[in-house]
């Protein structure tokens, strides 16, 4: 199993993150290289939401996947799963308010766990496993980033 973790802040309250987060409508327009969503079922957001998505690729390529809401505790932790090729993911983000300072600020941290499903992506991951892991967290600061740009954008409304 390889587990890649980032952690930032972002200048806006816990509760306005957690929206932005779990605003599934939104989230192409938020997200670097995101393509349409679309939500696979009904209802609030919460366990057992799934959606599918596309995202871009370094190269050109588009990787399409699919996530289900396994957990999603507001506004606090939210985790994800999603199957891929040779692995099983685990996305969790958790939501922390910095009370430390007067403006509300969050930090937040994600957490992506990767666990081999097969002798293919058992492979992979000891050819691949630092390469990958790099490209992981440069995905996940790059979710961040996005995230704390959508949050200032909100106060700045």
């Amino acid at each position: 199993m390889s587990t890649v973790a980032v952690t930032g802040f972002i200048e806006a309250d816990a509760v306005d993150v957690w929206c932005l987060l779990t605003d599934l409508s939104g989230r192409a327009t938020r997200m670097t290289g995101a393509g349409p969503v679309d939500v696979l079922t009904p209802g609030a957001f919460g366990p057992g939401t799934a959606w599918r998505e596309a995202r871009a690729q370094p190269g050109g390529d588009t990787l399409t996947e699919e996530f289900l809401v396994v957990e999603a505790v507001a506004p606090q932790r939210l985790v994800l799963c999603s199957s891929g090729a040779g692995a099983d993911y685990r996305i969790t983000w958790h939501l922390r308010p910095d009370r430390r300072r007067r403006r509300p600020r969050t930090a937040v941290t994600v957490t992506q766990e990767a666990v081999p499903t097969d002798p293919y992506g058992r492979v992979v991951a000891l050819l691949l496993g630092g390469l990958a892991a790099r490209a992981v967290e440069v995905a996940l600061r790059r979710d961040l980033a996005d995230l704390a740009g959508a949050a200032g954008s909100l106060e700045a409304a």
